[in-house]
């Protein structure tokens, strides 16, 4: 069993076995937000902090009957001691967690997060409900929010959906524009309806332009810089000239929302053609322009 499945089996345990679905994200996110390699990652979502991967773990401990799931609620199943499977760091972790926040439940609990981190309400639909004025307004402003055009460029290559999302979130990226030829992944949260859902829940429009990917066939035996150089130069002397249709559509995306990304996988952006893509839009149009890669 993966070590984070344990913590999460741990923290329903050490909470009395069950508890709210909304308590355990906050309580979840309380426990990984200031360790230094925490166990999950969190976005701001509708009631404040989000684990979108903690939460398909525990879809998935469900089918393992470790778990049972109601509308609200998680509850362990089992018996099973899985605090004594967890590293002597993490159980005093664990333990120190319940005893500080133990008391605080509900709208409570979900206040205190708002106050003391409140960049994960920016997209609450209740924070204006549970803070008075001058608490939701500094949730307003902790909202990022940028001047001027920019073209961004992301690979999800080694990150969580979630840390993913906020790169784009605290860029004020407004569209993400996905252009694999083919948009799946064995990658939590990198397949199209997936990224789609979690992004757009994140207040930021996915495009799919499948025609500016590159074929998966001519991806093979890529061993060598040189192998990725003649990928790319066969890129940009072969397949760009073909697609003004979608060179003008990054184009008019980028005029209407200011502030875009260019995605695919790879970390490395010399390593993806989603920087030739840049340098044609950019060769074609004229535009001067902020260029990033995250």
């Amino acid at each position: 069993m993966y070590y984070r499945r344990k913590i999460l089996l741990s923290l329903l345990q050490i909470f009395g076995g069950s508890l709210p679905k909304i308590d355990f994200q906050k309580y979840l996110f309380l426990l990984n937000i200031n360790k230094a390699e925490p166990f999950f990652e969190f976005i701001p979502y509708k009631f404040g902090c989000y684990s979108f991967q903690s939460n398909q773990d525990m879809f998935t401990l469900t089918k393992y009957k470790l778990v049972n799931e109601s509308e609200k609620s998680w509850t362990l199943k089992d018996r099973t001691n899985y605090l004594d499977k967890l590293k002597n760091d993490d159980r005093i972790l664990l333990a120190d967690l319940h005893k500080k926040y133990k008391n605080l439940k509900g709208n409570e609990l979900i206040k205190f997060i708002y106050v003391n981190y409140p960049y994960y309400a920016i997209h609450s639909t209740i924070a204006e409900k549970v803070l008075d004025k001058g608490k939701y307004k500094a949730v307003v402003n902790s909202k990022p929010r940028k001047n001027g055009y920019a073209l961004f460029s992301i690979g999800y290559e080694g990150k969580a959906i979630e840390h993913f999302t906020n790169e784009l979130i605290r860029e004020d990226i407004r569209v993400l524009c996905d252009i694999r030829k083919n948009a799946l992944s064995m990658k939590y949260g990198f397949s199209k309806k997936q990224l789609q859902f979690i992004v757009e829940n994140a207040g930021i429009k996915y495009v799919h332009i499948p025609e500016l990917g590159i074929e998966s066939n001519k991806r093979k035996h890529l061993d060598s810089k040189k192998d990725y150089e003649k990928l790319f130069q066969d890129y940009e002397n072969n397949t760009l000239p073909l697609k003004s249709e979608q060179l003008e559509e990054l184009n008019q995306i980028l005029i209407s929302n200011k502030r875009i990304a260019l995605m695919c996988f790879e970390a490395d952006h010399t390593r993806c053609h989603r920087n030739r893509t840049i340098n044609a839009l950019v060769n074609k149009y004229g535009k001067e322009l902020t260029i990033k890669h995250l």
